[in-house]
C-alpha cells in the first residue's frame, strides 16, 4: 500500500512542477504564479473550483481567501479537513479582475485537470460552481443540480459519483446561499456515509471457518444421540450457531463506523 501512495504523491509533485512552467495560454503572462492544486494525493474525495483569485495568486494555493475560509467551515460542518480531500480549479491561473474563465482558457487548461483526476482517481467529485459543473455535466444547471448526486463518465477515469454544490464565493455575494451550502453539505455527508461507510462484517480469522464447521458437526451429533438434548431442533442449532458467530464478531474491531477518506 505504501508503494501505491508514494507513487501517487510523486506523480502529483511531478505534475505540479510541469504545471508551474505552463505557458499554454495568455493568462500565464499576467499572474504571480500558477495555482495547480493541493491536498491529499490519496483522497477519495476531490473538489473542483473555478479559478484562482487574488489571494490564491499570491500564495499559490487554491481557496485561501474569504471563499476558502467558508469552504473550511463547510468541511468542518461534516468533520472533514483539507487534509482529507484534494482540491483544484478548472483553470490554474487567475483571470484578470477575477472575471469568469473563458472557454478557450478552460480548454487549454483541461489536460492539467484531467491528469490530476487520473492520478488521484477519486470516488466522489464535487464541482463547486457552474464552471466546474459544466466541465463534468455540460447540460446541467447549477440552480437545479446543487445538493444532488449524479453518476456520469468523467474523463479520463470513467464513471464517477458527482455531487453538485454552489461555489463558496457565491455566498459572499448572496447571503441566502450560505444556508443552502450548509444544507447541501449535510446531503454530502449522507452520500459519504453511504458510499464510503458501508457496513462490513469483520473478516474471520484463519481457522474460524473450520472451527465453526466442527462445532456444527458436534451439535448435530449431540442432537442425533440425545433424544432429550438441550439442542431440541434444527432451529435451535441455527440459533446457537448464530450466537457463537456474533460473539466472534463482537470481539473484532467494529469497522462499520469508520469512513476511510484517503
Amino acid at each position: 500500500m505504501k508503494k501505491v501512495e508514494t507513487s501517487k504523491q510523486n506523480k502529483l509533485e511531478n505534475l505540479v512542477e510541469q504545471c508551474l512552467k505552463c505557458n499554454r495560454c495568455h493568462l500565464r503572462k499576467n499572474v504571480t504564479q500558477v495555482v495547480p492544486g493541493s491536498g491529499n494525493a490519496n483522497a477519495t474525495i476531490m473538489f473542483i473550483g473555478e479559478a484562482p483569485g487574488a489571494h490564491e495568486d499570491k500564495q499559490g494555493v487554491p481557496f485561501v481567501g474569504a471563499a476558502g475560509k467558508f469552504l473550511d467551515e463547510l468541511l468542518e460542518s461534516i468533520n472533514l479537513r483539507r487534509e482529507d480531500i484534494y482540491i483544484a480549479n478548472t483553470i490554474k491561473c487567475r483571470p484578470p479582475n477575477n472575471r469568469d474563465p473563458l472557454t478557450e482558457e478552460k480548454e487549454k487548461c483541461k489536460p492539467w485537470l484531467e491528469e490530476q483526476l487520473r492520478i488521484i482517481n477519486p470516488k466522489i467529485i464535487i464541482p463547486l460552481g457552474r464552471h466546474a459543473l459544466n466541465e463534468l455535466l455540460p447540460d446541467v444547471s447549477i440552480s437545479s443540480a446543487h445538493g444532488k448526486t449524479y453518476i456520469a463518465d468523467v474523463s479520463p477515469i470513467g464513471k464517477r459519483t458527482i455531487f453538485v454544490m454552489y461555489h463558496p464565493a457565491a455566498a459572499l455575494y448572496n447571503g441566502s446561499l450560505r444556508k443552502v451550502l450548509l444544507k447541501d453539505m449535510k446531503n454530502l455527508q449522507l452520500l459519504l456515509d453511504k458510499k464510503l461507510g458501508d457496513e462490513k462484517e469483520p473478516d474471520m480469522k484463519k481457522g474460524d471457518s473450520s472451527e465453526i464447521e466442527k462445532e456444527s458437526s458436534t451439535i448435530k451429533i449431540s442432537l442425533k444421540n440425545k433424544s432429550k438434548s438441550k439442542y431440541e431442533s434444527v432451529e435451535e442449532v441455527k440459533r446457537i450457531m448464530e450466537e457463537k458467530r456474533l460473539s466472534r464478531v463482537e470481539g473484532c474491531e467494529d469497522r462499520s463506523k469508520q469512513i476511510t477518506l484517503f
